[in-house]
């Protein structure tokens, strides 16, 4: 490893009142969503989670057999509402009610302005934007219930930068900061605190089939940073924003992009 990188911390952040908090999270059987499942599962929280790969989450699952709280997974597709707001009405109930919710299932699938059809952006937006809108509608009124609650949505540094071949994905993203915004509005007097965490390139088995190993050293360089971000490191702003020590954060973005933007 390159003098200087910055390397996953043996010690995290504890936060006292997490535990036993009730933790959604769509897209949670790998990459970041793992990450974010496995950083509140450590804090002691409820944790149930979606994904549309069976193999993944149950696997994920059993190796969180350590847990006070035992993941509860579905699979759902988060791209068909009524079935999506359905199941986590009902992962709710389970959990006995939801306190935090985040907003992670998303697909960067590269694509051309000319191959991009009405069926395809129509997809597109369904599963990066659209189902972030109708979670929390489908759960605010369990938060209002409780008191309060947090909804993180994930965004993305990418259209900051204006990357090649993911105009459509770019939108979608671009949109959830004004959905953040929005929602923070509309939330706020029911001490519901909504912000959005835009990561920066983060290092998953996902990312890595898009990238050479000059490609990841390009993007290296481009950070103030040494070191790949890690999955980690987003569940530990994820973590912040769902706890009492962010209880004055709302309506924002918080990068973890190693200073790239």
């Amino acid at each position: 490893m390159k003098e200087g990188a910055i390397t996953t911390a043996s010690k995290s952040a504890s936060y006292p009142d997490l535990e036993g908090k009730r933790v959604i999270v769509s897209g949670g059987a790998s990459g970041i969503g793992a990450g974010i499942v496995q950083g509140f599962v450590k804090q002691g929280c409820a944790v149930g989670f979606v994904d549309l790969s069976e193999d993944a989450g149950n696997s994920l699952c059993r190796s969180l057999d350590y847990a006070a709280h035992q993941p509860v997974f579905e699979t759902c597709d988060v791209t068909d509402i009524p079935a999506y707001t359905a199941t986590l009405e009902d992962m709710a109930a389970k959990l006995g009610g939801c306190d935090v919710l985040i907003n992670n299932a998303g697909n960067d699938h590269r694509h051309t302005i000319e191959s991009v059809t009405e069926s395809s952006w129509d997809d597109s937006i369904a599963v990066n934007l659209k189902h972030q809108f109708f979670a929390a509608q489908s759960l605010v009124k369990t938060m209002r219930q409780n008191g309060g609650g947090s909804i993180i949505n994930l965004g993305s540094i990418s259209w900051h930068l204006g990357i090649p071949d993911l105009v459509v994905y770019q939108t979608a993203k671009a949109a959830i900061e004004g959905l953040t915004r929005s929602l923070a509005r509309e939330l706020g007097r029911d001490n519901i605190r909504v912000n959005a965490i835009l990561p920066g390139n983060v290092e998953t088995p996902r990312q890595k089939q898009w990238y050479s190993p000059e490609g990841e050293a390009e993007i290296v360089a481009a950070q103030c940073l040494n070191g790949r971000i890690q999955p980690s490191d987003i569940a530990a702003m994820a973590l912040f924003l769902a706890s009492q020590e962010a209880r004055f954060c709302t309506g924002h973005n918080y990068w973890v992009d190693a200073g790239w933007r």
